[in-house]
């Protein structure tokens, strides 16, 4: 027989769930902020104390009431705390079983994707399928299972809370951790994120992408031409993002077609640089817009990137000469139409070998002066037609690299020192 003491505990139970199932909308809200001030961070055993060993009588209510309100949006953020409160306690294996056999990871999914609920209220879904994610493999893969994943990444575009977007990240780099089975799906995920138009969004699945990339080990195709379209970013701290993954890339079996597709952004197509023209003719006031031409910032941070290659690794350096990178940041230089590329490009062009006599070449002699004695300022300094020069240079070394490689190791420094040594292996362009 029961206890006078586990009767009165019963009774208190059984009236608490009855004012729960008679109480309207407010009198609920008051009954979750009152448990949510109560039992937040209390264990399993302690919130089965605090309800006389029948918690998920309560829970089912909760749940049962989530699933009917979701949509509404009623009290929406208690509701999924107090769900949490469940969830997120120590030894609450059989809360979380209890909330998964109801459909709460599809219900948790479904409400990222509701253009009436409130940011808030999505982050609070966030955060309970992070707790889900974070409780084991079986868990990840039903949410993966669930098609989670294109309903959180596109959610992540979405969101206007850079808090919302970082716990999401959080939630994508849990479900990239320990999921053989869906880790590529995830990756595929974030380069699908990259073209997206939330520069937050982007910075955070850049940076998850290199998580990603180094417990998956393989490289996806359509990862460089994703992370090369980013570089037109005007967000520096998005570029920085890009700039690492590439570093990284470059690792991989992807690195030859990430190095030609850098050297290739030097020196922008003319379908791209002649979109601007007819609004150039048009309206004077588009002259303004000119140095912000999406294709004019990925030519700056390609020299850039390039330039943070060649500095790190010589042998990337090497191969990117074979490219003809020293024409295309040649070209670069004389692009007047944006003052950072010339920038980046002339810096760039200090950190390849065995060059000097090329370069001095086809810039002439005051203007290779200029360029030695002020690279960062040299856009500052040319005219027009010393510009036109550069954009039209010639330059190729790619018959001296071949004789320097068969001859000796290359010594990486840019200085008028070693000119005589590569005045004898200078050819005819």
């Amino acid at each position: 027989m029961t206890s006078i003491k586990e009767q009165a505990a019963i009774s208190r139970l059984l009236s608490f769930l009855q004012d729960w199932d008679n109480a309207g909308k407010v009198a609920r809200s008051h009954i979750l902020d009152s448990f949510i001030e109560t039992n937040q961070g209390k264990t399993a055993p302690e919130l089965e104390q605090e309800f006389s060993q029948g918690a998920s009588l309560f829970l089912v209510r909760l749940t049962t009431w989530l699933r009917l309100t979701y949509m509404t949006g009623s009290c929406l953020d208690k509701l999924l705390r107090s769900i949490g409160i469940f969830l997120s306690a120590v030894s609450s294996n059989r809360y979380l079983i209890e909330f998964l056999e109801v459909g709460g990871v599809l219900t948790l999914l479904e409400i990222l994707g509701l253009e009436k609920i409130k940011e808030e209220d999505k982050k609070e879904s966030i955060k309970l399928l992070q707790v889900v994610a974070n409780s084991g493999r079986k868990y990840k893969e039903l949410i993966c299972e669930s098609y989670g994943v294109r309903s959180i990444a596109e959610f992540l575009a979405k969101s206007k809370s850079e808090e919302t977007q970082e716990e999401v990240q959080v939630l994508l780099d849990s479900l990239v951790h320990g999921n053989p089975k869906y880790q590529n799906q995830v990756y595929k995920g974030l380069i699908a994120l990259l073209p997206c138009a939330s520069p937050k969004a982007q910075q955070l699945s850049l940076q998850t992408l290199r998580t990603a990339q180094s417990i998956i080990g393989a490289t996806h195709p359509s990862i460089v031409d994703c992370v090369l379209k980013v570089l037109r970013t005007m967000h520096l701290e998005v570029q920085y993002e890009a700039i690492e993954l590439i570093k990284d890339l470059v690792n991989y079996d992807v690195c030859p077609a990430l190095l030609r597709g850098l050297v290739d952004l030097l020196i922008p197509s003319v379908r791209e640089t002649s979109k601007l023209q007819p609004k150039i003719l048009n309206d004077s006031s588009v002259l303004q817009l000119t140095a912000q031409l999406p294709v004019f910032l990925q030519q700056a941070a390609a020299a850039k990137t390039i330039g943070v290659l060649a500095r790190s690794n010589t042998s990337l350096a090497q191969e990117m000469l074979h490219l003809r990178v020293v024409h295309s940041l040649l070209s670069a230089m004389g692009n007047t139409d944006h003052s950072n590329s010339q920038r980046q490009a002339s810096l760039t062009l200090q950190t390849f070998p065995v060059v000097e006599q090329h370069v001095r070449k086809s810039m002439g002699e005051e203007l290779y002066q200029l360029f030695l004695s002020s690279p960062e300022n040299l856009y500052m300094k040319i005219d027009s037609i010393q510009a036109d020069i550069l954009a039209a240079n010639k330059v190729n070394v790619t018959r001296e690299l071949h004789l320097t490689e068969a001859c000796s190791s290359m010594s990486f420094c840019f200085s008028p020192g070693n000119e005589d040594q590569n005045e004898d292996t200078e050819g005819k362009e």
